[in-house]
């Protein structure tokens, strides 16, 4: 089931999010629901507070070597820590919470992330490039940011001027 995805300034977004506790088909039906609305939604990454749900829970599905996104290659995430990064990139970024805005951020390079699987089972990884930057963006969301307030004071000034004025139009 596709769910409404909350956008900026919702004060959800500000959550932060509560670990999970029960691995159950509830929380099964919340991940297949997530994957269904980033899809939809053509994203390769959501969190579940972007589903107004503040539980630590996000997905990362990112597009392949032949441009599809496969459902083999979805990265389902709960819990997550970082316990190891390094490194710097700078890739630009969009986020469905704030759609049709992107900016270049700066993040680690390379991470470490102990996380569970849908099933409760611990896992530990490495990631780079441009999986490390979707890790590190879906994560700030769990703790109630979004990948503006990695700005400069004055970009961040004029993306919100803009970002005002397209909601205003809208109306």
């Amino acid at each position: 089931m596709i769910r409404e995805i909350i956008t900026y300034p919702n004060k959800l977004l500000r959550t932060k999010s509560e670990d999970v506790v029960k691995f159950d088909s509830e929380l099964h039906t919340l991940l297949d629901d997530m994957y269904d609305t980033m899809i939809a939604s053509s994203g390769v990454g959501l969190a579940a507070i972007q589903v107004a749900v503040p539980l630590n829970v996000l997905i990362i599905n990112l597009v392949n070597e032949d441009d599809i996104q496969d459902k083999a290659d979805l990265i389902e995430v709960i819990n997550p820590v970082i316990t190891h990064k390094d490194g710097v990139q700078i890739n630009q970024e969009g986020c469905l919470s704030i759609p049709g805005y992107y900016e270049d951020i700066k993040r680690a390079q390379h991470i470490v992330v102990e996380f569970y699987n849908r099933y409760g089972e611990k896992q530990t990884k490495e990631y780079e490039d441009f999986l490390a930057v979707a890790w590190q963006h879906e994560m700030e969301h769990l703790s109630g940011h979004v990948f503006i307030e990695n700005l400069s004071f004055i970009k961040r000034q004029k993306f919100e001027k803009e970002w005002k004025a397209k909601q205003k139009a809208k109306r």
